[in-house]
């Protein structure tokens, strides 16, 4: 019996890309050996990647001007390269804070430019889920973007803080640099809206060890000379991911998620499970006084559920009949305590319910 995975990455996967895989591990399609064994240059992985391109790209809705790149390095290596191949003339970047994963992009950007903050949700003293006040997205009227930078930077999903983008912002010639990590693919996203979405493959793409990195085509030629050549989009791009070794197996199980995206009616259809499943664990931490959420409901992440229990001494004993019923990976970070709940497209309903169903129980028990 398989438990419900409520990690936030690597996370969970779905069943039928996990028996796919299993099955094909010896023998893929009659080849007589797995996908791990193949070379990258062999037309028997050469299908498997454009495939999962082609797959991609239609899931997307990708606008012609836009190459889709399979990478390495995850989106904090991107962290380094969003500069090294965006700044060209220029020295300034903008950067809009909104949790761990913007500050920690942000921190690695000031060895390479001069980093301008347009905007923060960040106290100077630490947050506390005892905080009456909500942290969410700064109204975009309150941005303060840079003269002429040479991109402005945002997470659209916070994983750690659970606050999610629903609304992108237009900001005319400057280029809109997204990591979408936790969200890409789990809804519907106008590409058009952005110069660069990059994100780790470790939530809702298939497995670590391919970053998947979108980029609008005239926004290759602006790298800087210090970019190792593995990492200059502008290199892979010409080179189609195959510039060296790519992640081959990363890639094929990716594939095999796309397939199965596509098998369940696309991103408008996944969006509508992602959805139904948010809204009932929220509604069930808003219930009572018991559980706290301190994210303004406008940005409440759909993906990553972070919660607390308003008397913590009852963390160990919460986590301990959790894992006795088989849900699992869901202590929050380390960084703010507490639970989360990571409900990517591959957790099903099944699972938010046996969680929603515990914290009632939990409650009735302990309150």
């Amino acid at each position: 019996m398989r438990a419900f995975n409520f990690s936030a990455g690597p996370a969970a996967l779905p069943v039928d890309v996990l028996q796919q895989a299993a099955d094909e591990m010896l023998d893929w399609q009659g080849t007589g050996m797995s996908v791990m064994e193949m070379s990258h240059r062999s037309r028997e992985f050469e299908s498997i990647h454009q495939a999962a391109l082609a797959d991609l790209a239609e899931l997307l809705d990708l606008p012609a001007n836009y190459r889709l790149l399979f990478l390495q390095g995850g989106a904090l290596a991107e962290n380094a390269l969003v500069p090294l191949n965006l700044l060209g003339a220029r020295k300034v970047a903008d950067y809009v804070v909104t949790g761990a994963w913007s500050l920690k992009s942000q921190l690695e950007a000031r060895r390479y430019c001069d980093v301008h903050i347009a905007a923060t949700n960040q106290k100077k003293a630490p947050h506390s889920h005892q905080d009456r006040e909500l942290i969410g997205i700064p109204a975009f009227t309150d941005w303060q973007v840079s003269a002429d930078p040479a991109y402005l930077h945002i997470c659209t999903n916070e994983t750690v803080n659970g606050v999610e983008f629903f609304d992108i912002p237009h900001l005319g010639e400057v280029p809109l640099v997204a990591d979408a990590s936790s969200h890409l693919l789990s809804r519907p996203l106008d590409v058009t809206q952005f110069g660069v979405i990059y994100g780790g493959a470790q939530k809702n793409i298939g497995i670590a060890g391919v970053t998947l990195v979108i980029v609008r085509e005239d926004l290759l030629d602006r790298a800087l000379a210090i970019c190792p050549s593995a990492f200059t989009w502008n290199t892979v791009a010409a080179h189609d991911s195959m510039y060296n070794t790519p992640p081959t197996y990363a890639i094929y199980i990716a594939g095999l998620v796309f397939k199965w995206l596509k098998r369940q009616g696309g991103l408008a259809a996944i969006e509508a499970c992602n959805i139904e499943k948010a809204q009932r664990l929220y509604q069930t931490i808003d219930a009572s006084d018991f559980y706290i959420n301190r994210v303004e409901p406008a940005a409440r992440s759909r993906m990553n559920v972070p919660f607390y229990l308003a008397d913590e001494t009852r963390n160990d004993d919460f986590l301990a009949g959790a894992r006795a019923r088989g849900l699992l990976q869901l202590k929050g970070h380390t960084s703010v305590g507490g639970m989360r709940a990571s409900i990517y497209n591959a957790v099903p309903l099944a699972a938010v319910s046996a969680l929603v169903d515990y914290m009632q129980e939990f409650e009735r028990r302990h309150a």
